[in-house]
């Protein structure tokens, strides 16, 4: 058993290993020991330590360190007890019964959204958002919800073109440009929502789930039935409190934190 002093040194372990993550390829020593601000000595030994158990790759040539194939393997290991819907389902499930509506968690799948779980009010009501149904982001309060917090060069990949903009009901952004002016209202906003753009005599209020970077990694979503003849400004801050603190509560129980401005 490992004594007090070497929850530092873990820590310091786990930073370096999080740096690695989040960079787009190798990076030197000299990188890891002034972005973290440790001495040479120690950020050498750590990244041997790493290494030797599998969780950092050293390649000599470039005098660079990467992730290794152990941090890979506890990732695929993480992912395959699905802990975001584990997390998510009874945050749903009371949120649903709070509010008597459909509750929803979605993530991004390219440029639409994926529904990975739903829970229904004790009076169920038929929508067409169901597991696994995937529908266009642009469209989806929980999809733009999610856009709003990705850097603008990311959208216009997901969204090249007006071709990408599929129209399903005759409401919502059809371009680019509507679009980056509906998620510049809706981050400031804190939520967002769509009143018939997906089914007509439906709507929705979502809110990001951010992950550890800042990142949003889900969404959570609130869908009721609400018609009217053209689109009628509603934003439901009420509803969206709500849904918002759910989100919030799920970015905490992942380790995450809520994007900064």
């Amino acid at each position: 058993m490992g004594s007090s002093s070497d929850v530092p040194a873990l820590r310091r372990g786990l930073a370096v290993l999080r740096l690695l993550a989040g960079r787009p390829g190798p990076v030197s020593a000299a990188s890891v020991a002034r972005e973290l601000n440790l001495p040479r000595s120690t950020t050498y030994h750590l990244l041997s330590e790493l290494t030797e158990a599998g969780f950092a790759t050293h390649f000599p040539e470039e005098k660079r360190y990467g992730l290794g194939v152990a941090a890979f393997e506890l990732g695929s290991a993480y992912l395959r007890h699905d802990p975001l819907e584990r997390l998510a389902r009874p945050l749903l499930r009371k949120l649903a019964d709070r509010m008597e509506k459909v509750a929803h968690l979605g993530v991004l799948h390219g440029a639409e959204a994926l529904y990975l779980v739903r829970e229904q009010p004790r009076q169920p009501q038929s929508i067409v958002s169901d597991v696994g149904v995937r529908l266009p982001a642009h469209l989806t309060a929980s999809g733009r919800a999610m856009l709003a917090h990705l850097p603008p060069a990311q959208v216009r990949a997901l969204l090249p073109s007006v071709a990408a903009f599929v129209d399903r009901t005759g409401r919502g952004p059809h371009n680019l440009p509507a679009l980056r002016r509906l998620l510049t209202l809706e981050r400031r906003q804190g939520w967002s929502v769509e009143d018939g753009y997906v089914t007509a005599g439906f709507a929705s209020v979502a809110a990001p789930v951010f992950d550890h970077g800042e990142r949003p990694i889900a969404a959570i979503t609130l869908t009721f039935r609400h018609l009217c003849d053209t689109p009628c400004g509603s934003t439901w801050p009420d509803l969206a409190k709500e849904v918002r603190k759910a989100a919030e509560e799920l970015t905490v129980r992942i380790g995450g934190h809520a994007a900064s401005g």
